[in-house]
């Protein structure tokens, strides 16, 4: 592939409008561009993640996955084209049966936290949803195929389940929800 950016400020978009794989033209606020931009700060968060220190699997999973939003963000860009394979969410689907073999089960909630990387992962897991929304919201007005929908439905649970291995790196554990159940259930 050649180069394809020779101009990063083009002032095409002073208008409010940006410009789709398929040359046409939209407002900024379009639910396509929205959805776009939700997978494109998703992928940014995944970055931010593949900074801390990481099981070396796990980090070549995050990679895989960036490059998979990256396909997914192109079709989202041109309507009607396919870049996202299924093989994709299947990947998922495998990654996730994996990691979640080797936890225990979950008794009550947990938090948002724990070690960098838990919390990290748990930030890409909120903005997996927001994603999966906007591309929802969009394919209610617009042709969407499921492999998109499906795909970061299954990363947000795999960002649930990697923050919780990596809470167990280095002897951690999952930060749980003081509840007023666990309160009496232990007294």
């Amino acid at each position: 592939m050649g180069k394809r950016l020779t101009q990063i400020a083009t002032r095409t978009g002073d208008d409010g409008t940006t410009g789709l794989g398929d040359n046409t033209r939209v407002p900024k606020d379009h639910l396509r561009v929205r959805a776009m931009g939700d997978v494109d700060e998703l992928n940014s968060h995944i970055g931010v993640l593949l900074c801390e220190e990481l099981p070396p699997d796990a980090r070549e999973l995050l990679v895989e996955i960036q490059h998979q939003l990256f396909n997914l963000g192109g079709e989202l860009s041109i309507p009607g084209f396919e870049l996202l394979k299924a093989e994709a969410v299947l990947a998922l689907d495998e990654a996730l049966a994996e990691y979640n073999a080797t936890l225990p089960r979950l008794e009550e909630f947990i938090l948002p936290a724990g070690n960098r990387a838990a919390a990290q992962a748990h930030v890409c897991r909120t903005v997996a949803r927001r994603a999966e929304r906007a591309v929802v919201a969009l394919g209610a007005q617009d042709t969407v195929r499921e492999a998109p929908r499906h795909y970061l439905n299954r990363l947000s649970d795999l960002m649930f389940v990697l923050a919780r291995v990596f809470n167990r790196m280095n002897g951690g554990d999952d930060v749980y929800w003081k509840s007023e159940r666990m309160a009496r259930d232990a007294g």
